[in-house]
């Protein structure tokens, strides 16, 4: 029997969830009945932490203590001795034991939000790809390990998949990331490549900056191509969850590889009627698979 506070922690970690509309997949009703309770407590400790990074009057220092009480809670939950009363923790310790969930995918997410406070610009593309592997892909794991027990070809397509949604955010927000937070996830080193300096991102002229952000959109791409066939090892609800995420994916990199050059900043949208044939196609493997590949071949 749940206890009266369990049972309350629960509920919050809910209510908080469907108090956001998100990419991350809040207790999607795609998804096994049995797994929407847990990925809402997963959903209320990421949303708490990136809120603790981006949000608010903090200063530095204040953020990364209240990031840094987080992974002080996540180590008393390994250690099997977490005895706070914050509803978050109370429900993600009951989530982790009873699902068997590695702890280190935890912790890995408050990486990539300390990352956030202390560092706004990238060298390297690789850099920009270690800061996905912290920040999105540990999100696709616990997805799949809630699920059951993965094989390193799905955990590996799942990273892929995440990775590449991650980008896409990056690069729908260019000018909204700059302007709000001061970041820039586009490599440096490729800028000066490319003849771009930061100010040229923040200017409405956007002819110059094609041929960087087209680049970027076909990496994207690539990355993408190597996880697509993850949702089709994936029987039910769950896959048809994979499957409808990464196709709406796919379906906005295309949507931004279609921008005229002009566009390149704005954020594309996809419409009502686009969403319901992503949902109604992801019901088909082969559809899907079919249509996800069409899509990336450009």
């Amino acid at each position: 029997m749940i206890s009266t506070d369990l049972n309350n922690a629960y509920q919050f970690c809910q209510q908080l969830a469907q108090s956001h509309y998100e990419n991350f997949p809040v207790a999607s009703k795609l998804l096994p009945k049995k797994l929407r309770q847990p990925i809402s407590v997963i959903y209320a400790f990421a949303r708490t932490a990136d809120d603790f990074a981006d949000e608010g009057d903090l200063n530095t220092q204040q953020r990364l203590t209240q990031l840094n009480h987080y992974s002080a809670n996540l180590l008393a939950i390994d250690n099997h001795h977490y005895q706070g009363d914050e509803p978050i923790f109370i429900a993600l310790a009951d989530v982790i034991q009873q699902h068997h969930l590695p702890i280190s995918l935890f912790e890995d997410l408050l990486t990539a939000f300390k990352q956030d406070v202390h560092k706004p610009r990238y060298q390297h593309f690789n850099e920009v790809l270690d800061y996905c592997r912290y920040s999105a892909n540990p999100v696709g794991r616990l997805l799949l390990f809630l699920n059951g027990k993965p094989c390193e070809q799905q955990l590996q397509q799942s990273d892929a998949i995440c990775t590449a949604l991650q980008l896409i955010n990056f690069y729908q927000d260019i000018e909204q990331d700059i302007r709000e937070q001061d970041r820039i996830y586009l490599p440096l080193e490729e800028l000066k490549q490319f003849g771009i300096n930061e100010q040229q991102l923040l200017q409405a002229e956007t002819d110059p900056l094609a041929p960087l952000l087209r680049h970027q959109y076909q990496r994207a791409s690539t990355i993408m191509q190597s996880g697509i066939e993850l949702g089709n090892s994936l029987n039910g609800r769950i896959g048809w969850e994979i499957r409808a995420m990464t196709l709406g994916g796919v379906t906005t990199l295309n949507k931004l590889i279609h921008q005229d050059d002009k566009q390149l900043l704005s954020r594309p949208r996809l419409s009502k009627q686009q969403l319901i044939m992503i949902l109604m196609t992801s019901l088909s493997k082969r559809l899907y698979l079919r249509k996800a590949r069409q899509l990336l071949a450009v």
